[in-house]
């Protein structure tokens, strides 16, 4: 066998397996890879745009959180404000309440001083006759002398 006849079978065999290669192997194996690149390609976007409405995502709750926590604290405040109002219009209450029993109080001890001034010039004009009937050695009508008793009350 000749060398040269060997190379040139072996050259033509590998061009026509190249060729048929290049033809039918060839084209399934790029588009098999060109899929699969596009399908990495693809979910790394996805991921990217995942990645980003992740973000968004935490931005907002973060958002959210810190706006609910401001509204808890004016509540709290307000809360707080309204607690104290009560406190003290509860306190002005007890005060006006206080004053007012203390005026009804002192109302009823000068009532009850007028009544006890009513009740001893009674007993004074009763012990006043008694005396001036024992002084006297008679008995005096207290009808009769009605105005000398009123005018000793209002004395007394």
């Amino acid at each position: 066998m000749n060398l040269n006849l060997t190379l040139i079978g072996q050259a033509i065999s590998f061009a026509i397996f190249v060729w048929f290669c290049m033809k039918f192997v060839w084209p399934p194996v790029i588009a098999a890879l060109e899929e699969r690149s596009k399908k990495i390609a693809d979910g790394l976007e996805a991921a990217n745009r995942a990645s980003r409405d992740l973000e968004l995502a935490q931005e907002q709750a973060n958002q959210l959180l810190r706006e609910s926590k401001d509204n808890a604290a004016d509540i709290i405040e307000q809360a707080n404000k309204r607690a104290n109002q009560m406190i003290e219009e509860a306190k002005e209450q007890v005060i006006a309440d206080g004053k007012r029993l203390r005026k009804a109080a002192q109302a009823e001890i000068e009532q009850d001083v007028l009544r006890a001034k009513e009740a001893l010039r009674a007993q004074v004009s009763v012990l006043a006759f008694a005396g001036a009937e024992k002084i006297l050695g008679t008995t005096i009508d207290e009808k009769a002398h009605s105005e000398i008793v009123e005018q000793l009350a209002k004395e007394l």
